[in-house]
C-alpha cells in the first residue's frame, strides 16, 4: 500500500526523473538512505518501471505526429498476432493500442519529418502487415496537453 511519502517521491520523479537522491529526499521530508530505500521498494513492487529520458521531437526534426486508425480484415489469432509482432519493428510507431468503440482495432501514435515520410510508412510498413484492412489518419495541428506524468490524486 502506498503512503502520502511513497506517492510524493513518484510524482517528483515523473517531473524530474534525474533528480538527485538527497534533493528528493529534501523535497519529501526523509535521511538520503530511508529515500533511496524506498525508492528502491517502489521499483521492486512494478510502480517504477523504466528511467527514460524525454526527447523534444521538433529538435529531432519529427514534426509530424499522427494518431492513425487501424482495421483488420479478420481477428483470427495469426493475423493480431502477426500484427502485434510486425508493428513493434516499425520505429515511426510510438504507441499502439488495441481499442474498441470505433470501427478500427488499434490506435496508433506515429512520429515522423514530413508528409512524404508518413506516405512512405503507410505504403511499404503499414499497408505490408498482412491483415490491415483499414487505415485512418488524424494529424496533430497542436498539442494542448502532452504529459507523460499519471495522475496519483485518486490513490489519497
Amino acid at each position: 500500500m502506498l503512503d502520502k511519502t511513497d506517492l510524493k517521491i513518484l510524482q517528483i520523479l515523473q517531473e524530474n526523473g534525474q533528480i538527485s537522491n538527497q534533493a528528493l529526499a529534501d523535497q519529501v521530508a526523509l535521511s538520503p538512505s530511508p529515500c533511496l530505500r524506498r525508492v528502491k521498494q517502489l521499483v521492486e513492487a512494478g510502480y517504477i518501471i523504466h528511467h527514460v529520458a524525454l526527447l523534444d521531437p521538433k529538435k529531432l526534426n519529427l514534426n509530424l505526429m499522427i494518431f492513425v486508425l487501424v482495421g483488420l480484415n479478420n481477428h483470427s489469432q495469426s493475423i493480431m498476432e502477426g500484427f502485434k509482432k510486425d508493428i513493434q519493428r516499425i520505429p515511426e510507431v510510438i504507441q499502439c493500442h488495441v481499442i474498441t468503440g470505433q470501427s478500427a482495432d488499434y490506435l496508433l501514435k506515429v512520429a515522423v519529418p514530413e508528409l512524404s515520410h508518413y506516405r512512405d510508412f503507410c505504403l511499404h510498413k503499414l499497408l505490408a502487415i498482412k491483415g490491415v484492412a483499414s487505415v485512418q489518419s488524424s494529424f496533430v495541428l497542436e498539442s494542448i496537453i502532452d504529459k507523460t506524468a499519471l495522475p496519483l490524486d485518486h490513490l489519497n
